[in-house]
């Protein structure tokens, strides 16, 4: 493997009201990931930061691998990622695939709500992720691992957004009991503050889980895939 492939830096939105706490966090989650590939630097930015992408660019050594902790392939990885990428010094970096379109973390997802189920059973599943008004591939990427949810677990199970229709809120009023597995890469403003507001109007009374993002297991999953690019 060459130097250059022994770089890579952990890109996400972050939180652009308030830059500072989701940086520590994406922070913490590269020592996470660099723990599971010694040899490598991992480093962190989010675009929420001024000149932070600027800033990491410039600091590796060589160019490397950028890892999108984003929940789908839509404008932010697709257009937005490499523009601002482009702009920062870095169009020699490779960019892998996004942490919620990788099949392992899929898979990760099914083993958080059996894990949950078999703890405390619930009559269905309320799949909470963002949605958007830019690109279907959010929503898309959602309502699948809904329908694998539902099939892989037998529970019905259903994907509410932020951003769309239907809204998070409004699922939780036809699933008042489920199980709530946020979709989301991060621990950001959407986690914190507009996720509990939604289940609070739907009057939700479920179990709400962590993202997925957050899971131990999610760091492996990430080294995993940059290692195989």
């Amino acid at each position: 493997m060459t130097q250059a492939a022994r770089v890579a830096l952990i890109v996400a939105h972050g939180q652009p009201s308030d830059p500072g706490p989701a940086a520590a966090e994406i922070a913490a989650l590269a020592g996470k990931v660099a723990a599971h590939l010694p040899g490598w630097h991992v480093a962190s930015a989010t675009l929420a930061e001024p000149e932070a992408l600027a800033r990491a660019i410039a600091s590796a050594a060589a160019p490397g691998i950028v890892y999108p902790l984003f929940m789908a392939g839509g404008w932010f990885t697709r257009s937005n990622l490499p523009r601002r990428l482009a702009a920062a010094g870095g169009a020699g970096w490779r960019i892998a695939e996004p942490f919620g379109t990788d099949p392992a973390v899929a898979d990760l997802v099914v083993t958080m709500a059996r894990e949950a189920l078999a703890e405390a059973p619930a009559p269905a599943i309320l799949l909470a992720a963002h949605g958007s008004f830019r690109s279907p591939a959010p929503s898309d990427v959602a309502r699948a691992m809904a329908d694998r949810l539902s099939r892989d677990l037998g529970l019905p199970c259903e994907a509410g957004f932020i951003d769309q229709e239907p809204t998070i809120s409004s699922v939780a009023r036809r699933m008042p009991g489920a199980l709530c597995l946020p979709f989301f890469a991060a621990r950001g403003g959407h986690v914190i503050d507009d996720l509990p507001a939604a289940l609070e109007e739907g009057g939700f009374a479920g179990r709400v889980l962590q993202p997925v993002g957050l899971d131990p297991r999610a760091a492996a999953l990430m080294a995993r895939a940059i290692r195989a690019l």
